[in-house]
């Protein structure tokens, strides 16, 4: 055997190691996928409502401001805890109906204070944009 390193060996070593890391990236990259879905998608949680509240989220563009589980701005109160402030998980409806009066409220006017708009939202919408929250 040749102790020399040729050009051909190289080729052969530069083409197989990277069709092998090339098919195991594909596969640690597929795993994840299949991984993420399965663990961390509530879908019995994810229906009609919760989506269109979740458009009404991004119509709005609610991200510009507030936080969503430490995403998106640091300008107004995280959300992503405001069901449960709110005392949701004790009474749920008491909870839809003081977080759909505090978004008719606004803005409340208060002097000194950031004012959120009113984006004039039905209540069809304000219903959804609760359901996303919740």
């Amino acid at each position: 055997m040749s102790e020399r390193f040729t050009k051909a060996a190289a080729r052969n070593i530069f083409y197989g190691g990277s069709a092998f890391f090339l098919v195991a990236f594909v596969a640690l990259t597929a795993h994840s996928h299949i991984y993420i879905v399965r663990t961390s998608t509530d879908s019995e949680g994810l229906t009609e409502s919760v989506a269109r509240g979740k458009h009404v989220w991004e119509r709005n563009s609610c991200i510009n401001c507030h936080t969503l589980f430490g995403e998106g701005a640091y300008f107004a109160p995280e959300l992503g805890n405001v069901w449960i402030r709110y005392g949701g998980d004790e009474d749920p409806e008491t909870a839809r109906a003081i977080l759909i009066a505090w978004m008719q409220s606004q803005p409340s006017g208060i002097p000194g204070r950031r004012q959120m708009p009113n984006f004039n939202l039905t209540e069809q919408e304000l219903n959804d944009l609760a359901d996303f929250l919740e």
